[in-house]
């Protein structure tokens, strides 16, 4: 059983030592441990300072190209190295490295393909009171398009099985930690969570630039996930309000024209009646397409799992 620690990397020469230096070497069933990280664009010592301190596999990315380019690209690499298991850190040490054993318990025991390392977050002091109520809203909506029950969505400490691993896309350029839940719900990837510590921060959030800024996308992120994920349902409540509004106008034209005044026309409710009840017919329309264009997707990502399988070398088993 072969496990690999990756870790993206954007400029993290200074806080990376200290990373490395709480991984572990060995781990409770698994007969290898090894370090993976994905330069993503450094132009510092971050290559040198990882090789210098052990790290057995570099990806490096032609550029500065974003956490989700990073996660996706070491997710291929850990595949491509053999790994069985991945478990997924972050270069700031945010993470206790000490509970990484408690993220590959469930994926040993063979009850979860992907766990994900749940932190207290309340009681994380480095986390403003903005930060903490996105970080429960992008949970919540997690939960509710994906049918899971992981309470903290946005960690990105987890561990996920190699055939798990496989099925996974991103899209999502901001961040991979809400879409890859969404997607082992929708995929039927077993997810499970583990409480876990967190460690002092040693730099400031490189997601978080500003507040409005993280709020933003993180609102964008949200909708988006229910566009993607669930269209039926988002386009449903999205069409809903201007379609009672239409029929609501459309019911008090009639009721005015034949029992109050049929004399005069009322063009410009009409008007905005027919208007608005033909928004809501376009955007439950606009679902319904989303929802067919979903299945086209699904189609197209069976047949990406049999190249990656193919190019992994066929078998998706555990190996011990």
């Amino acid at each position: 059983m072969k496990v690999i620690i990756q870790i993206p990397c954007f400029n993290e020469e200074q806080t990376l030592p200290t990373a490395l230096a709480a991984l572990p070497r060995t781990l409770p069933g698994a007969s290898k441990v090894e370090w993976l990280i994905v330069d993503d664009g450094s132009n510092d010592r971050t290559v040198e300072v990882a090789l210098a301190h052990g790290v057995d596999h570099v990806v490096r990315l032609p550029g500065h190209k974003g956490l989700a380019r990073a996660f996706m690209a070491g997710i291929e690499a850990c595949i491509k190295e053999g790994a069985d298991i991945i478990v997924h850190t972050d270069a700031d040490n945010q993470y206790c490295a000490d509970d990484i054993p408690l993220l590959i318990e469930p994926i040993l025991r063979g009850t979860a393909e992907m766990v994900v390392g749940a932190r207290p977050i309340k009681n994380v002091e480095d986390f403003t009171t903005t930060k903490k109520w996105l970080q429960g809203l992008g949970s919540w909506a997690v939960r509710r398009a994906s049918r899971t029950q992981v309470p903290d969505s946005p960690s990105g400490f987890r561990a996920i099985s190699r055939d798990a691993a496989m099925r996974l896309n991103v899209f999502d350029e901001y961040t991979y930690t809400l879409e890859t839940v969404i997607q082992a719900g929708q995929k039927n990837i077993s997810v499970t969570w583990v409480p876990i510590r967190t460690n002092r921060a040693l730099r400031p959030s490189r997601l978080i630039k500003s507040i409005p800024r993280y709020i933003a996308r993180s609102i964008a992120t949200i909708l988006r996930i229910f566009m993607v994920y669930r269209p039926v349902r988002f386009f449903f409540w999205a069409g809903l309000l201007p379609m009672l509004a239409g029929v609501s106008l459309g019911i008090r034209w009639v009721l005015l024209f034949f029992l109050v005044d049929p004399q005069r026309s009322r063009a410009p409710s009409l008007i905005l009646a027919a208007i608005l009840t033909l928004i809501g017919f376009q955007l439950w329309t606009l679902g319904l397409v989303a929802d067919l264009l979903g299945t086209n997707r699904t189609l197209i990502e069976d047949v990406q799992l049999r190249l990656r399988r193919m190019e992994a070398g066929g078998s998706t088993s555990q190996r011990s």
